[in-house]
């Protein structure tokens, strides 16, 4: 659920300006637009795009602010100068897995490019950017692009992203899009869960961020050219997950804030209640010294923010050995989701816009690197029974093992054979995590709502022949923000709410009957028409555990 800066090695270019607004001024060298009674300056990024970015939607997070929903600004008023992106929100340390005995491309792909770069980050960090077409005016009333990055729900930022790309194409299909992301507080600061967190109504505070932001786009958005009516949601990894999580919000109102949801490797998440991360709370408040207050809650706003962070930082990372197995993600809280994310997709409890999902083929080989050391059949069956499904029996173990075996050629990357086998279950490993966390979920959500609105498939299986990777978790963001086909789809689907043109083939919808998917190859036949039928029995009965066994 990782999305740090993948292969977007070099630093984002992302200057630009905006127009438009209550009162807007476009001169080249320094647009600015007026919100409220307050005058933001830009900049000029490329030649047909501008940009603000680092625009707060919400008063700092800080002092007794901290583990709180997120309050909007008052109005704003004065001058400010918003030229480059704020700080990202406190990021967890990054621990990697051992990598040695590793091809060097592998190596290579991992340190240099998924996390080549570590952007600032401050605990005032809510911050929004929009980079819109030079030309729009207030009265353009464009369509907006939403994005939120991923991360694992540990990691991020906006600046990782070079959003004037999806302008600049917008524009030269002559369909241009307004493009927004927005921070969002993580890990420890936000998603802290416990029965504390719930008793006092704060949990899933990352995703009430989130929809703060949405809500500042409502008020701000039409300032910059963009129509409020028209937002397409848009994530990947951790923020495509926390897109399925607003069309699950709110018994499925969306309360206009958007019309349409874009996810890439995420969907609703299989997690149980906020006492599950009962442990990881226990042990921040124990390192912190807030365990003897009679409210520990209150206690940890008091803590300097250094030792709250080093407190986050002792905590499992992504690549710990339980791995997908997030200490920080998003629980039933009774605010934000009144039940578990799978329970509100069973009872109908689902936003009813069109939407487009899809997964990479190998989602889960860059996260099984951290359980090289299980080797044998026990040490795997060990692995799932204590890490992911405590509580399993015998007979439910016996049946999942049978489902994904040692046998390396059905492993992940999937249709290499016998290549990529890091260790004798490294590829039972990645198969079982990827469709665990990514696959099954998709289908699961996909088949729950066929025939109760427009839905698209895709599947990526570009990139096969990285070593031990395959067309591995965060592949797919090349097709997007490379000005590849998906590109043109998003553009396309914010529009029209379809992601069909003139530029790109014909994507067929998705329902159970005609499960389509789009597929993204290798070599000189780009996309074929598949169907998602894949590991049909392994997907079912994974599903049937987390259902009954939620993280």
């Amino acid at each position: 659920m990782l999305s740090p800066a993948l292969l977007l090695a070099a630093t984002p270019l992302l200057s630009s300006s905006l127009v438009a607004g209550i009162s807007v001024e476009s001169r080249s060298s320094a647009p600015t637009v007026t919100l409220d009674k307050g005058v933001f300056t830009g900049t000029v990024g490329s030649s047909n795009t501008q940009s603000f970015l680092g625009i707060p939607f919400a008063q700092p997070p800080v002092g007794q602010l901290r583990f709180q929903l997120p309050v909007a600004n008052s109005p704003y008023s004065g001058s400010y100068s918003v030229t480059s992106f704020g700080p990202g929100c406190p990021q967890q340390e990054i621990v990697l897995p051992d990598l040695s005995g590793l091809v060097a491309e592998v190596v290579d792909y991992i340190t240099d490019s998924i996390f080549d770069t570590i952007f600032p980050s401050d605990e005032d960090c809510l911050t929004i950017n929009v980079i819109k077409p030079k030309t729009a005016t207030s009265t353009s009333k464009l369509p907006v692009v939403a994005w939120i990055f991923g991360g694992g729900f540990e990691l991020g930022s906006p600046e990782m992203y070079d959003g004037t790309v999806i302008v600049e194409r917008s524009i030269s299909l002559g369909e241009p899009v307004v493009y927004v992301s927005m921070n969002y507080r993580l890990s420890a600061f936000g998603f802290l869960a416990s029965k504390e967190v719930r008793a006092a109504g704060v949990g899933n505070l990352g995703l009430q961020d989130q929809r703060q932001a949405l809500r500042w786009i409502q008020k701000y958005i039409g300032a910059f050219g963009g129509d409020p009516t028209k937002v397409t949601i848009w994530g990947e990894s951790a923020g495509a997950i926390s897109v399925a999580s607003h069309m699950i919000t709110n018994g499925g109102n969306t309360e206009g804030l958007f019309r349409a949801a874009f996810m890439e490797s995420g969907s609703p998440v299989p997690t149980g209640p906020l006492e599950n991360g009962q442990k990881y709370y226990d042990a921040i408040v124990e390192q912190v010294g807030c365990s003897s207050a009679s409210d520990t809650l209150a206690c940890l706003r008091t803590v300097p923010y250094a030792s709250l962070k080093a407190a986050q930082d002792a905590s499992p990372f992504l690549f710990a050995y339980q791995s997908l197995n997030l200490a920080w993600l998003p629980r039933e809280d009774g605010v934000f989701f009144t039940q578990n994310p799978q329970q509100l997709v069973q009872a109908g409890q689902v936003a009813k816009v069109p939407f487009i999902t899809g997964d990479c083929d190998d989602e889960g080989t860059l996260f099984s690197l951290s359980t090289l050391n299980i080797t044998t059949d026990a040490e795997f069956a060990q692995w799932v029974e204590t890490v992911w499904v405590p509580g399993i029996t015998s007979q439910q173990v016996s049946t999942f093992l049978s489902l994904y075996t040692d046998d390396i050629t059905a492993g992940s990357p999937f249709d290499m054979g016998i290549l990529d086998a890091l260790t004798p279950q490294f590829k039972r490993v990645a198969a079982f995590q990827g469709d665990g966390v990514f696959q099954a979920p998709r289908r699961f959500f996909q088949q729950a709502v066929s025939g109760k609105q427009n839905q698209w498939a895709f599947l990526s299986k570009r990139l096969k022949d990285v070593p031990y990777l395959g067309s591995f978790h965060t592949s797919d963001i090349l097709n997007v923000y490379f000005d590849g086909e998906l590109t043109d789809y998003l553009i396309n689907f914010a529009n029209t709410l379809n992601p069909n043109g003139n530029t790109v083939p014909e994507w067929p919808g998705y329902t159970t009957a005609t499960p389509n998917m789009m597929t993204f190859l290798d070599g000189l036949f780009p996309t074929e028409i598949t169907q998602d039928t894949y590991r049909a029995e392994g997907i079912a009965y994974l599903t049937e555990l987390t259902l009954q066994y939620p993280i």
